[in-house]
């Protein structure tokens, strides 16, 4: 597979029978027509699809699951953080999110619908509501020629519409957090590009929290004649859910001028008991444009009369008064048109915003009540929604000069191919589409678990926190809970690079919650045994989850012991010294620095036979379920060396010699010991116990040494891996993982047998991980194996983009053939590790201190 074979970008293009390309469309991004089909039907992984020889491993497991699952659903009406009984089907049709990190989100799928919904914190519906829509309508000569819904959609409501629109004369283009759709209007020698553009822009605290987005409309007239156009945008009152018909939902129009600036349009407050929001669909008003509106409308039945009302003038009837609050069981809709005015063979263009206020959020148990971040500029009181508009409508410009500034050294750097550009700038979509929030400190807030800096643990407030808030994003859409810190130990290379204030104070929350201890007793569902919710000196699994309380109750995941997980204490160590490497933060690396002493010394207890390396027993890696681990393994063990260094370098910097000392010896230890006990000449075994699947091919092998590279270290006296055998196991995993999997297409399977077929002896050993293979190819690119970095990412990417239809909802996992699982995953944003190893190669022209994390 060539790097610049465009075989699958032409697939997804074939139906596409214009020639038009539109208006300011970029060249990179993911582009797809809209009459696409994709051949490739998926399904997600279940329990009917868990081996027979695995259930009987783990039937008990099985029959707790159930119990626990019955109960949370059916007794306490609840959602599980996992539902294996109730995976999400693969719809093929979403696209770039709206909006800015942490206000909510609403997805705009490829084709048009808005179509996924996450304005409750962390809970998502995927309903299309169909009578969210843009409508055009061309007038010449004071007479209607053309209206048309741009929709390829027939719905059996909304008859009155004139629906239909044939998607083989448009295409979606996406360079996330901007994405452009392109409409040819066929006999009419017109054509529309909608570009929308989110505030989605790194280094900035304030306008990339804002939930709002701009829809700007480029219109190109071909004729030889001028030509009257208006576009019609059209909105329900709610997101498609059942509260949507609860009552007393109502709609009122508004005008607003600021700073010699108005903007007009209809507020839509939906009145829900448990966090209420406005939305807000607005327009920017301009000398030669006209704006008009329908304060209210039902978008039941067939909707015959807005349609009307736009066809005879192109323009709405724009009553002036507010509409009544719904009855039970009714639901309203808003409409909001602009005309302008397209001079022959030219263009002109028209803007709306949709933002949504929802200034309050609680979560699942309804404890507490928090504020999101955007609330420092716009208020609590829920009447931001026009304000919010102004300013996107006002701003958005320079929202772009930044997003452009930003992408373009990447989108005009020769020696990567255009498939990474698009996948670097769209796999940040998980960014806002994650889950995820981001809320103000309260006052009275402590973060540091009660033991203050005197006695080795942080301050209630860190200054960091307090100035950027608190910031939490899901593992993923269907594994519902809030920053799993083996997980995000991937995911954090998009934040340090991107929002450093945002990792950082992430980092915060889990060094405070690393001194809590929890003596509560639960049910562990993999080995039925009971252990305590929180161990004191170890990293939380998760913060919690959105149907409870998260920063309140951790580690909501309780399939294992977490205390059992060794993995994460390292990774919170590792993390630490990343991210001072990039940042230079000095105040962090001295609050963090009692913490890793701390986690540190809880690993150092796995050190039975002191050789400097720590045991496994167990599950006690971040591996794959079922797989099981005996003795010190090449994930772990290399994860621990990799923390043990780093602990020798902070120690360095921070002046600690006797600290220094400490673990050098146990690095040189340990080192000795790791290469005796797991090398086997070529790579390094999967783990030591010398049972039949010990010498198994793992794909991420090699993630202790990713780390170092990533953190300026791995060399002279901070190099613990040998490079030779470094490069080795990366060409093992190369030939093996990727080329031998799947004709080499589809990226590194998770575990590959020395002869050449995958391991299946676990539920996850013959996975590919998205992110996990982004990580290696970061790896590979680090250690100069350029080329094969970038190949092996690419497989990750054309399978997931361009023949699974799995586009802005990047899975954690895949099968060669017909399962994926878990759809919309954190993992993948590790993608921007292959950008931080790139922009370290030898020779490679510097990116600024700012694209590595300064702030």
């Amino acid at each position: 597979m060539d790097l610049n074979d465009s075989t699958s970008l032409t697939e997804l293009m074939s139906r596409y029978v214009s020639t038009e390309t539109g208006f300011g469309v970029p060249k990179d991004g993911w582009r797809i027509c809209l009459a696409h089909e994709f051949k490739e039907k998926r399904k997600p992984f279940q329990a009917k699809d868990v081996s027979i020889s695995t259930v009987i491993n783990h039937l008990s497991l099985g029959v707790r699951y159930l119990r626990w699952w019955y109960r949370k659903t059916q007794v306490e009406k609840k959602t599980p953080f996992i539902d294996m009984f109730r995976a999400l089907p693969l719809k093929q049709i979403y696209g770039a999110p709206l909006g800015g990190i942490g206000g909510g989100s609403i997805t705009r799928g490829w084709k048009g619908d808005f179509c996924r919904w996450q304005l409750n914190p962390g809970m998502y519906h995927y309903k299309t509501v169909i009578a969210n829509q843009f409508t055009v309508c061309l007038r010449r000569g004071g007479q209607t020629v053309y209206q048309q819904v741009l929709s390829t959609e027939r719905p059996s409501t909304l008859h009155g519409w004139n629906w239909g629109y044939c998607g083989e004369y448009a295409f979606y283009h996406a360079l996330y957090p901007r994405a452009w759709t392109v409409y040819h209007l066929p006999g009419q020698n017109v054509t529309l590009t909608c570009r929308q553009v989110s505030p989605v822009i790194p280094h900035d605290y304030k306008d990339s929290s804002l939930p709002v987005a701009v829809f700007v409309w480029d219109i190109e007239n071909k004729n030889d004649y001028a030509l009257d156009v208006s576009i019609m945008f059209t909105m329900v009152n709610g997101s498609g859910l059942e509260d949507d018909k609860s009552g007393g939902h109502w709609n009122e129009p508004f005008h607003l001028e600021k700073e010699g600036e108005s903007v007009s349009g209809v507020l839509l407050h939906h009145q829900t008991p448990v966090n209420p929001y406005t939305l807000c669909i607005a327009a920017r008003e301009k000398s030669d444009r006209e704006i008009s509106h329908q304060t209210a409308f039902s978008p039941k039945g067939t909707c015959s009369a807005l349609w009307s009302d736009l066809m005879t003038d192109g323009r709405l009837d724009s009553p002036k008064d507010s509409s009544t609050p719904t009855q039970k069981g009714e639901e309203v809709a808003a409409a909001l048109a602009v005309s302008c005015s397209v001079p022959a063979n030219n263009r002109n263009s028209v803007e709306f915003s949709l933002a949504w206020d929802m200034p309050k959020i609680t979560f699942g148990s309804r404890e507490r009540i928090y504020v999101r971040r955007y609330t420092r500029y716009y208020g609590t009181k829920g009447d931001a929604a026009s304000s919010l508009s102004h300013y996107a409508l006002t701003h958005y410009c320079k929202w772009e000069e930044s997003i452009d500034e930003w992408q373009r050294p990447i989108l005009q750097d020769g020696s990567v191919p255009s498939w990474y550009k698009s996948a670097l700038f769209n796999e940040l979509y998980f960014v806002v589409d994650g889950g995820t929030v981001w809320v103000e400190l309260p006052e009275d807030a402590d973060i540091s678990g009660g033991l203050r800096p005197e006695d080795g643990g942080l301050s209630a407030q860190p200054e960091v926190v307090k100035e950027y808030g608190r910031f939490a994003y899901l593992e993923g859409q269907e594994y519902r809970m809030y920053n799993t810190y083996d997980v995000h130990f991937y995911a954090s290379f998009a934040l340090i690079m991107l929002w450093p204030k945002l990792a950082l104070s992430l980092q915060y929350d889990i060094a405070g919650s690393v001194v809590q201890h929890d003596p509560t007793e639960r049910l562990n569902l993999m080995d039925g045994r009971y252990s305590p919710v929180k161990t004191r000196g170890v990293v939380p699994h998760d913060i919690g989850e959105p149907d409870d309380e998260p920063w309140v109750r951790v580690n909501a995941y309780l399939i294992y012991d977490t205390a059992d997980w060794k993995d994460l204490n390292l990774k919170f160590v590792l993390q630490v010294f990343r991210d001072y490497h990039l940042t230079q933060d000095e105040q962090y690396l001295k609050d963090m620095w009692p913490i890793c002493q701390t986690v540190m010394e809880t690993e150092l207890k796995f050190d039975k036979d002191g050789d400097g390396l720590i045991e496994n027993s167990g599950y006690a890696d971040q591996t794959y379920d079922g797989w099981k681990v005996t003795g010190p393994s090449a994930y772990c063990g290399g994860l621990w060396l990799a923390s043990v260094c780093m602990m020798c370098k902070m120690a360095r910097v921070l002046n600690c010699e006797s600290v220094y000392q400490r673990y050098r010896d146990i690095l040189e230890r340990g080192s000795a010991a790791f290469d005796k006990l797991l090398w086997n000449g070529k790579y390094y075994n999967y783990d030591s116990s010398g049972q039949n699947l010990s010498n198994s091919v793992m794909s991420d092998q090699c993630a202790g040494q990713w780390f170092l590279r990533a953190s300026g270290l791995g060399d002279d006296d901070y190099q613990v891996f040998p490079k030779e055998k470094i490069c080795s196991a990366l060409k093992s995993v190369f030939d093996l993982n990727v080329m031998s999997f799947a004709d080499g297409q589809m990226g590194a399977v998770n575990g590959m047998r020395p002869e050449g077929v995958p391991d299946r002896s676990s539920v996850q050993s013959d996975e590919v991980w998205v992110g996990v293979v982004y990580g290696l190819a970061a790896t590979m690119i680090h250690e100069g194996l350029v080329e094969e970095g970038l190949r092996t990412a690419e497989g990750c990417y054309r399978a997931v983009w361009e023949r699974m239809g799995m586009a802005f909802q990047t899975p954690e996992a895949y099968c060669e053939k017909g399962i994926y699982r878990s759809l919309a995953y954190m993992r993948p944003l590790s993608i921007w590790a292959m950008q931080l190893a790139l922009n370290n190669r030898p020779n490679h022209n510097k990116t600024t201190d700012e694209d590595v994390g300064q702030d």
